[in-house]
């Protein structure tokens, strides 16, 4: 941000009536957010061939320099986040010491001076009209590349050549220097050439005059007719940014809508974030005496801000309408502002359950203030379903104008901001991984307002949606998100996520199968035992009977395995993972938040929208390796030609085109369709979302049409179909459309636009949010109707689309299986064996049972080995599953959740069956005591549970189990009775 751009907001800033704006701090906190969110090391920003350039030129005994219109500070980020390190260059010159900027000469002049090269002897590369003016009043010959302006824009300048980008300058143009035509004043050959200035393009070091306040005026050369102060360029530039605000602006409208003064205000500022100040190994008690000591002092200051009150015309949903002056004056109320949609905002709600739970005994309440970014998000029953879905117990307000968020500030979401029990902000903060911050801030408040009898806990008059909904209770879906077909074998499998199964059925809709328990978690094994959480994306392997999974909020991939009818992890083990490149194998690769796959049989790789990080990645069967494809992990709308200059917005739906080789990609939170390039990587656009500005996600609506001009809203869902076409399930708009990716053209084929369910001719028929869809072949597409829990199919023909609903014939809804988690009993029998397990402080995470026995022994077959859970004290954790089966391996994963900070303890009792060879069956008792110490660390903690199995004879406690001699002394397979399969 440069001084004409800082000069600009200030004069926003008064207008707008923010008082005490600086913009030397503004500028400051912007060079932080630049640097910790857009220029991060070897983050791929940059051009190609630029380092290869260079290294040709040091070969060459060419002295390099980088010359900038650029704070320092800015130049050595994007160097670094290009991956150039500032060792390369001779000489480094940046806008810090001079008045004048490109087109005056003068830095330039200064690169030329530090490097002891006449100027007649240099060379500069440019890609900016100001820098090829610049070389030229300096008397310098200039290589103009066209990557942000056309070439007849920048033959205005005089170049001596033009190429098209850096990495089509070749050595010989920077010795010998080609024609010399393009040069207006007939400058001389470039063979006496020993320098090469300003080696990355302005784009990259940013052009902007950025970063210098300056007043003098000093009179320069003529530069194309402009003088080149810099008061004059900054009259000049104030205009031209008022052009330019205005058309981004325009551009950017709905976007402009989000923002207010004081969110401004808080952007910069960093809002009142000081109470999450956490200091690296600080006690838990420290910390709290921290906070403590910061209310003291914030509530004798006197210059708090009160929370406004909720309009009363607000719908509230899970509650009757709530007041801070009434039903939460005497409470800590954290408001968590979010958006159904948001990714970020899904990856929270484990954090508010987490605290919720904690102090549900305390006067204490979240109320969740959604502020719709969507149109779609701002309709009272879109959310209610959102809350359904999500299983959101705590009230939640539908602010659809955004007068909190404005009122308080807010400009992302997720933001939280707490409320004390009087009324005023104490704190506020964005973003996701916040869970000691709030858990530390919501305790010592509570103990702090407690002793100043500030507190009460009346009741609040909660009433939950999920408690009036019967339709949901007797559904045999719930929130279905996506499908995939064997066509071979007639049959259709269904994510009915929210009932975390998967579910088989034949294409005619009669029950096969399920896969899956039900209840929520993340274990392998057979089908009935097995455990899933919210699965999304589906991707069938004919030839090997396999389907694979995206198990969203278990972050994992996983396999069905139709055959031996197991299912099993093959990347991600439970935990939200921020590995922007991977390259793990198996389950050491951590995921976030896959939301679809697609497989492509020719290459044996399952392609993944790993929607929580805003990439495409891809996972090797044959070597188990997962790792990134497209994407470099910025939430934005980026097509580039390669991984590294690509960034997506939350996809959600991915389709393979072999023929094509690429991937189709709804792009949710861009609201366009792409295509992905398997070799390269790069993307580029087929509809929708902002072609000019990448940053800009809200360029959403309903328009049918060609390519850019196309508005779509969130779509969830894509498949690349026979007939060439690919069709998009456009989600917020409750329709489907068909993409021609020739001619880029859209059109709708079903839904009015409305949310409804009404079967009937495609254009009048009715959907709710559907997210994924297959066809069937025929002119056939199958939908996942998701929000009215149902399975649509759409027949196609030159008359137009027909909606039906497909009959699922036998498939019901889980019974309801209530959790019986025992406490510890006091004796176990004699033969167990008793390992004991440090479980140290972490407030959650996993329990990785791993059995062993010993060479020529297998686990039994007849016989599953089981698990079963016990706690004391009986309400202080929660470790799920309570029971289940060991794998084929031995293995099995379990998740623990600590209610309280206080010392706890959780065994788990297992009953290990194996067999010899051709032999004897023996069965072995192990119980693990796990050992956890007063504490509430945040990161969660991976204990594995290890126990290698031991072969004993009958005296010393080891168990036959049903083998008989036969007449010749041999062994015949064991027999096992009924109970031992319970």
């Amino acid at each position: 941000m440069g001084t004409g751009e800082a000069n600009f907001l200030g004069g926003v800033a008064r207008v707008k009536g923010v008082k005490d704006f600086n913009p030397e701090s503004a500028k400051k906190r912007f060079f932080e957010i630049y640097l910790d969110k857009y220029a991060k090391p070897n983050s791929g920003i940059g051009f190609p061939g630029a380092l290869k350039l260079i290294m040709e030129c040091k070969n060459a005994g060419l002295k390099v320099a980088v010359a900038s219109s650029a704070d320092r500070i800015k130049v050595d980020a994007n160097l670094a986040a290009a991956g150039l390190p500032v060792s390369l260059f001779d000489a480094i010159v940046s806008a810090d010491a001079f008045e004048n900027l490109k087109p005056a000469p003068d830095i330039f002049l200064a690169a030329s001076k530090n490097l002891g090269v006449d100027t007649n002897e240099c060379i500069v590369i440019e890609d900016a009209l100001a820098g090829v003016q610049a070389a030229k009043a300096a008397e310098m010959r200039c290589i103009a590349v066209t990557t942000t302006l056309e070439e007849g824009a920048l033959q205005q300048g005089g170049p001596s050549l033009i190429r098209k980008n850096i990495g089509d300058v070749s050595i010989d143009d920077i010795l010998y220097g080609g024609s010399n035509a393009r040069h207006n004043e007939g400058a001389e050959s470039f063979e006496n050439s020993s320098s090469i200035g300003n080696a990355l393009p302005e784009s990259l070091n940013g052009a902007t005059d950025a970063g210098v306040s300056g007043t003098k005026s000093s009179a320069i050369s003529k530069t194309e007719g402009l003088l080149g102060s810099r008061r004059e360029i900054l009259r000049y530039g104030s205009l031209g940014i008022a052009v330019s605000c205005l058309f981004v602006t325009v551009r950017n409208w709905k976007a402009m809508q989000f923002a207010s003064p004081k969110g401004l205000l808080n952007f910069f500022m960093g809002g009142n974030s000081s109470i999450f100040v956490n200091n690296e190994g600080e006690s838990l008690s420290s910390r709290a005496q921290q906070i403590k000591k910061y209310l003291s002092d914030f509530e004798s200051g006197g210059s708090a801000t009160y929370v406004p009150e909720f309009p009363r015309k607000l719908d509230w949903l899970n509650t009757a309408p709530l007041q801070f002056g009434r039903d939460l004056k005497g409470r800590v109320v954290l408001l968590d502002f979010w958006t159904y949609c948001c990714i970020n905002c899904m990856h929270v709600l484990p954090d508010l359950d987490f605290v919720e739970k904690k102090y549900k005994d305390k006067p204490f309440t979240v109320v969740g203030v959604h502020s719709a970014k969507f149109d779609n998000e701002k309709d009272l029953d879109a959310i209610r379903n959102a809350v359904l879905r999500y299983n959101i117990t705590h009230p939640v307000v539908n602010d659809g104008d955004m007068y909190l968020w404005r009122e308080l500030g807010v400009n992302s979401w997720p933001t939280f901001v707490l409320i004390g029990p009087n009324g005023k902000v104490l704190a506020q903060i964005s973003g996701e991984g916040h869970r000691k911050d709030l858990d530390d801030v919501v305790g010592a408040a509570l103990e702090f307002y407690e002793d100043k009898k500030l507190l009460r806990n009346d009741p609040l008059p909660l009433a939950l949606e999920k408690d009036k909904d019967s339709r949901l209770l007797t559904s045999p879906l719930k929130f279905p998100g996506k499908l995939a077909l064997d066509v071979e074998n007639n049959r259709l499998f269904i994510s009915d996520s929210n009932h975390n199964r998967i579910v088989v059925t034949n294409l005619e809709g009669q029950f096969i199968c399920q896969v899956g328990s039900s209840d929520e978690g993340l274990l392998d094994g057979p089908f009935d035992a097995a455990l899933f959480n919210r699965p999304q994306g589906l991707a069938y392997n004919s030839k090997r009977n396999i389907l694979y999974v995206a198990d969203t909020e278990n972050h994992a991939l996983r396999e069905i395995n139709f055959v031996d009818e197991t299912v099993r992890t093959l990347a991600g083990n439970g935990t939200k993972g921020s590995d922007y490149k991977g390259g793990g194998q198996g389950t050491d690769q951590v995921l976030n938040s896959p939301w679809d796959v697609c497989y492509d049989p020719s290459e044996e790789t399952v392609y993944i929208a790993m929607a929580g990080q805003h990439q495409i990645w891809k996972h090797n069967i044959r070597d188990g390796v997962t790792k990134v494809l497209s994407g470099d992990g910025y939430e934005r709308n980026l097509n580039g030609s390669s991984a590294t200059n690509t960034s997506f917005a939350q996809p959600s739906g991915i389709s393979l085109a072999p023929e094509l080789q690429e991937l189709f990609v709804a792009d949710s939170e861009s609201s366009s369709i792409r295509a992905v390039n398997l070799k390269t990587g790069g993307s580029r656009l087929l509809a929708g979302g902002d072609p000019v500005f990448p940053e800009n996600l809200f360029r959403f609506g309903d328009y049918d049409g060609t390519g850019r001009d196309v508005l779509l809203q969130h779509p969830l869902g894509v498949v690349c179909a026979s007939d060439n076409q690919v069709y998009v399930a456009d989600s917020y708009n409750h329709k489907i459309k068909r993409l021609d990716p020739v001619t880029r053209q859209v059109m709708t084929i079903a839904g009015t636009g409305r949310a409804g369910y009404k079967d009937g001719p495609g254009l009048s028929a009715q959907l709710s949010e559907p997210a994924g869809l297959v066809e069937v072949g025929n002119g056939r597409l199958l939908v996942a109707d998701t929000n009215n829990n149902a399975i649509r199919y759409i027949t196609l023909s030159e008359k137009g689309a027909e909606v039906k609903t497909l009959d699922l014939i036998g498939v019901q809804s889980p019974s309801p299986k209530p959790k019986t988690l025992k406490r510890l009993r006091r004796r176990l029998s004699i033969d167990t064996d008793v390992i004991n397990v440090d479980g140290g402080s972490s407030i959650e995470g996993f329990l990785s049972l791993a059995i062993t026995v010993p060479d020529g022994y297998h686990f039994s077959k007849e016989a599953r080995s089981k698990f079963d859970v016990e706690t004391e004290p009986a309400n202080a954790i929660e470790i799920e599953p309570a029971n289940g089966s060991l794998n084929s391996e031995g293995l099995a994963s379990l998740k623990f959740k600590r209610i309280s900070s206080s010392p706890s303890m959780g065994r788990i009792n297992c009953k290990v069956y194996y067999c010899k060879e051709d032999e004897v069956c023996l069965y072995q008792s192990v119980a693990f005591d796990v050992k956890f110490h007063e504490g509430a660390e945040p990161s969660p903690e991976q204990i594995t549970l290890t126990y290698s199995v031991t072969p004993r004879d009958n005296s010393g406690g080891a168990q036959l189990i049903g083998g008989t001699r036969n007449a010749k002394g041999g062994k015949v397979p064991a027999i096992f009775p009924c109970m031992l399969y319970s």
